[in-house]
């Protein structure tokens, strides 16, 4: 990863997931001129799966970024390269992350933390974000104006004023958030533990006009990184234009290409049956008030996973995948979860492990966990590895029903649509009851008709009496 020459030494772009070949840098963390220490984040990347922060594995100061924000790069190509002030001749063999003699100045190396370990994949050590040397007045201005600023000779800021010198605490999604609004965050007052800024405080610092491109609504997270990407090769939207081109890369460009490799590779069938759940949604509000759930999550959303847990275990031949190479069928005797989730980077499918050997209580802490770390943009490449089924639930959209594509790799996936009151026969008598339409995709070279009918029908008969959560559990 590192290459040392007469005291330079160059870090190269990493494999941070298995078998990705490029990542695009969203953001560096340091210019030129800065002193880095071992296990500092330097910079944040996106690759097709997740966005993630890389420390640097030793110290120095800065003398070259090789590439610029935007800018996708092949993994191994040297990134950064750094004056260790050294030319030990073990120094370029040394292991990534191993413990050097600092080159660094005096205040650098005081801003080391003990014990600081690096990270590679994940969003690294807050502490490190706040104990470099100081920095020039400049360096919190935009990623636009910093090539233009850093050339000119800013004496450094006066002890008294040391805002400028750390950086803000901020969550890489919330970090681009800014950065497409035109924020800085270096003044947004922080509202979050530990003063982490958060998606909230950049919004209430963005300018009127900011806030105006913004998509209306409680919850923006999803939109508004769509609407800054197109944003970004043109910052002022121009008055009258009929067309915005939005690049398609990342995350949202792994999905794309997932997509359409399953929809064009696995024989999607979908069926589709609506549903009675007015016990279901009676037994949410009393595992509500029950005091062994007592702070977890209870939601409709907590049960249908169950009841599809409790389908797969009735018919298990469900549960499989396709092996194209050796022309088998491969059932899976675990079931790993997908929850497909709107994210900021576009829609990613994380899965809880072994979802089937999981409590009522374990699967809605897992569901509240996998759910929550998407949504803050912290989803890991791994989270999405290894899926057999997955549950999409259209529902919080008004949807009442659609037919999903299949997860890659995946036999089924089943869309969850609206519940609402509708008339329903109940006991011979018209009555208002809580409905909702359940679609069950499925890979019809895996799943003939009759086992997708009979779990697609469990499923829904555990909805309908939620009892049979025990008696045929």
């Amino acid at each position: 990863m590192t290459r040392q020459t007469t005291g330079l030494r160059e870090f190269k772009m990493p494999d941070v997931g298995e078998g990705l070949t490029e990542a695009e840098i969203l953001g560096w963390y340091v210019q030129p001129g800065d002193t880095v220490t071992d296990g500092q984040v330097v910079c944040e990347v996106e690759t097709a799966k997740a966005a993630v922060e890389l420390p640097i594995p030793f110290d120095g100061v800065v003398r070259e970024l090789r590439f610029a924000e935007g800018t996708t790069v092949d993994v191994g190509q040297v990134i950064i390269v750094v004056d260790t002030g050294g030319g030990e001749g073990d120094e370029g063999t040394k292991p990534v992350g191993a413990a050097e003699a600092p080159a660094a100045p005096a205040e650098a190396a005081q801003a080391q933390p003990a014990g600081r370990q690096p990270v590679l994949v994940g969003y690294g050590v807050a502490e490190s974000s706040t104990k470099r040397r100081p920095r020039k007045a400049a360096q919190a201005q935009p990623a636009t104006e910093r090539g233009r600023v850093n050339g000119n000779a800013h004496p450094a800021p006066a002890p008294a004023a040391p805002a400028p010198a750390a950086r803000p605490l901020a969550k890489p999604p919330v970090r681009k958030l800014a950065k497409d609004l035109g924020v800085d965050l270096a003044t947004v007052v922080p509202s979050g533990a530990d003063g982490v800024i958060t998606r909230e405080d950049v919004h209430a610092a963005a300018t009127p006009v900011s806030r105006a491109a913004q998509e209306p609504g409680p919850a923006p997270e999803p939109v508004a990184p769509q609407a800054a990407e197109a944003a970004e090769p043109a910052p002022e939207s121009v008055p009258g234009a009929r067309e915005t081109r939005i690049p398609v890369k990342g995350v949202r460009k792994a999905t794309a290409q997932a997509m359409v490799g399953s929809a064009f590779t696995a024989p999607h069938v979908t069926e589709f049956v609506t549903v009675d759940v007015t016990r279901t949604m009676k037994l949410v509000e009393k595992l509500k008030a029950d005091p062994d759930m007592a702070g977890l999550r209870v939601n409709p959303l907590l049960l249908i996973a169950r009841a599809l847990l409790l389908a797969i275990r009735r018919n298990p031949e469900i549960n499989a995948a396709w092996d194209e190479e050796n022309q088998e069928i491969v059932v899976k005797h675990y079931v790993n979860l997908g929850i497909a989730a709107a994210t900021p980077r576009g829609l990613l499918v994380p899965n809880i492990k072994n979802a089937d050997d999981l409590s009522l209580a374990e699967l809605s802490t897992a569901l509240s966990d996998l759910v929550g770390t998407a949504r803050e943009g912290r989803t890991s490449p791994a989270a999405m590895r290894g899926g057999t089924v997955t549950i999409t639930n259209v529902g919080v959209f008004g949807v009442d029903t659609g037919t999903p594509i299949l997860n890659p790799g995946e036999s089924a996936i089943l869309a969850v649509g609206a519940i609402k009151p509708q008339p329903w026969v109940h006991k011979g008598k018209v009555k208002p009851r809580q409905v909702t339409t359940l679609a069950l995709s499925f890979d019809h070279r895996l799943v003939d008709g009759e086992l997708g009918s009979k779990v697609l029908a469990d499923i829904a008969a555990v909805l309908e009496q939620p009892k049979r959560l025990l008696t045929w559990g």
